[in-house]
């Protein structure tokens, strides 16, 4: 089934000779993703391990789906270990824009219309090179942090204008579904991130090396 995956996830056709996947694949894929998101929901109730919660997803994601199987919870822990400073390092930058933008909305902060819409359009553009960063540092956190900032750095506008997009998808389908929901559509987020990096749009590249300590 990984290859089928691979070729999906591609935007290709299945190849030739390749057995495709039953429904019960497609079933027992959603229940992983769901599952994924449920865990690393979990992991960022904290609120200050949001970041590393998000980055060792991230890295179970791409380890899923390169080799179809999930990573041992020790490797897991490493990767959520080493991405507690840069993950709340994001984490408040991201609630720093967020109270800006409310307490431009409220009056609180003088700045009007043009305030608002500066920082808004500035947290759409955040969004979308925090989505590339999060895939590219999931695709090899062994290779560290600013190995993939410096990837990140190098996606062209269409990724991060695509990876936007999937974010403030799930931005506005966390606002209208169920709160219940909320940890099944992290999964699918982290999903969706790695698929379109996978298509071209993002930063990850294919690696064949586990994920390391």
């Amino acid at each position: 089934m990984s290859t089928v995956r691979h070729d999906v996830l591609a935007g290709r056709r299945p190849r030739p000779g390749v057995v495709r996947p039953s429904w019960r694949d497609t079933v027992r894929l959603a229940a992983d993703v769901a599952l994924l998101g449920i865990v690393t929901t979990a992991a960022a109730l904290p609120v200050v391990t949001a970041g590393a919660a998000a980055a060792a997803g991230s890295a179970a994601m791409h380890h899923f789906l390169e080799y179809d199987r999930w990573p041992t919870p020790a490797a897991s822990w490493r990767v959520f270990r080493r991405s507690l400073l840069p993950g709340l390092a994001g984490t408040a930058g991201a609630l720093l824009l967020v109270l800006n933008l409310l307490a431009l909305h409220r009056g609180v902060v003088p700045g009007g219309r043009v305030l608002t819409a500066l920082t808004a359009t500035l947290m759409v553009v955040a969004a979308g090179y925090a989505g590339l960063l999060l895939a590219a540092f999931g695709s090899a956190p062994h290779r560290g942090w600013r190995a993939a900032l410096r990837q990140t750095a190098a996606a062209r506008p269409a990724a991060v204008a695509a990876t936007a997009g999937v974010i403030l998808v799930a931005v506005v389908l966390a606002v209208l579904v169920h709160p219940a929901l909320m940890p099944v559509l992290a999964g699918c987020a982290l999903f969706a991130l790695h698929g379109m990096a996978r298509r071209g749009l993002g930063v990850t590249r294919r690696t064949r090396s586990p994920i390391r300590g």
